[in-house]
């Protein structure tokens, strides 16, 4: 086989390797159930890839204790499934578990990966430390790319004083996948994925 014969082997593999990635997202975000989810946003700088925000939820930080779960421990890198019921106005987790099982109905089920389990968690709302069994996930939806300059702004405004509510609405198909489809700040639609 001639050498321009294998680069565009692999060129043609890359590219429908992209096509797969964007058409998995497409999919979730096409597909999947509408979910409000609360944030706390973080601001860091990409030098690469222009202005970000990094989004921390609420639901990342799971009480054991208070939702409910199967009875095996859990560990880090391992992957959960949280069950997530609508409330006013925010999804609320209600349970977690090692595998995947189909929500009942007007709830969902979002797959994460876990970060860390503890016995105690700093709660940054109450400025207390708590006891009790802590987990904390990540879902694959905590970076979205903003334009230049927007995500600083966010950011300042924060810092500054100026009350910026900042919510993400996303999409979580039947396989428990999520995707970013768009940021709200202050209840108004600021940032939406565009569909193909």
């Amino acid at each position: 086989m001639s050498r321009g014969i294998k680069l565009l082997i692999v060129v043609l593999l890359q590219t429908a390797a992209l096509i797969a990635i964007v058409g998995m997202k497409q999919h979730t975000l096409n597909t999947g159930t509408p979910v409000l989810l609360e944030t706390e946003p973080i601001d860091p700088r990409s030098l690469f890839s222009g202005d970000y925000v990094i989004l921390n939820y609420k639901i990342s930080a799971l009480h054991l204790n208070k939702i409910g779960s199967d009875k095996r421990e859990f560990k880090s890198n391992e992957t959960v499934y949280v069950t997530l019921t609508p409330g006013k106005p925010y999804w609320e987790p209600i349970g977690v578990a090692h595998e995947f099982s189909t929500p009942a109905s007007g709830k969902v089920v979002i797959k994460g990966t876990v970060d860390w389990v503890s016995d105690s968690f700093w709660n940054p709302a109450t400025q207390k430390q708590e006891k009790g069994k802590f987990l904390r996930a990540h879902y694959g939806i905590e970076n979205y790319f903003v334009p230049e300059g927007d995500g600083r702004e966010i950011e300042r405004r924060m810092v500054d004083g100026v009350n910026q509510k900042i919510d993400v609405r996303v999409a979580v198909d039947s396989k428990g996948n999520a995707g970013i489809k768009a940021i709200l700040v202050n209840g108004e639609m600021r940032y939406e994925e565009r569909r193909f």
